[in-house]
């Protein structure tokens, strides 16, 4: 065999090992990727501030529960007058069935649904083939809490974040000082500044 086919076939063949080599390379890095959103954590902008998750990825975690306060049973002006819509990443919902405790990076997205309109009746409900009662509506705005003892030590761990209460949602927004959102969930919450006491499958 001459030594033109022989450094042929080296080249055929050290191509080959590149072209699998960079196979390997992007096949780890779309797993990492896919790592990364099954193990979704708040994502912060330079000046500190928690950026929305991105393509309402929340609405595939883990649905926890929907607490409903209208305005017809608050005086016509209840602080939350719709559906709160709560979830949680799965990985961090997972930990926390097998320890029973909120690991650190954990975030209870509270999506705000208003009412379906217009109300049949004036304590603000209607008649749907289902019966009379509440449907959920529009979509209202968002509150995020985020656990992390490091960043929040000041507010009992947890950051407290609004992010409208109207849409479109705010694609940034800062940490609430403790006097708005933090005195309730640590005068109130049942455990860990967490509302479990109305999530059942938190229990």
């Amino acid at each position: 065999m001459s030594s033109t086919k022989i450094i042929r076939i080296m080249t055929a063949l050290m191509t080959c090992f590149a072209i699998i080599a960079l196979a390997v390379v992007i096949s780890k890095s779309s797993l990492n990727a896919e790592s990364d959103d099954s193990h979704y954590v708040a994502q912060y902008n330079a000046s500190g501030q928690m950026l929305l998750p991105p393509n309402d990825i929340w609405r595939t975690w883990v649905f926890v529960g929907a607490p409903f306060t209208p305005n017809a049973l608050n005086n016509g002006a209840a602080a939350f007058p719709e559906y709160h819509n709560v979830y949680m990443q799965p990985w961090a919902y997972n930990e926390y069935k097998k320890t029973g405790a909120f690991p650190e990076g954990t975030i209870m997205f509270k999506e705000l649904q208003l009412t379906l309109p217009p109300p049949d009746f004036k304590d603000g409900s209607r008649t749907e083939p289902s019966g009379r009662g509440y449907f959920p509506g529009a979509f209202n705005g968002a509150d995020v809490t985020v656990k992390d003892s490091k960043r929040y030590a000041a507010t009992g761990n947890w950051g407290y974040f609004d992010f409208n209460h109207h849409e479109p949602k705010a694609p940034t927004t800062a940490a609430q000082p403790r006097d708005k959102c933090a005195f309730c969930h640590i005068g109130s919450a049942k455990k860990d500044e967490v509302w479990t006491q109305f999530y059942q499958i938190l229990q």
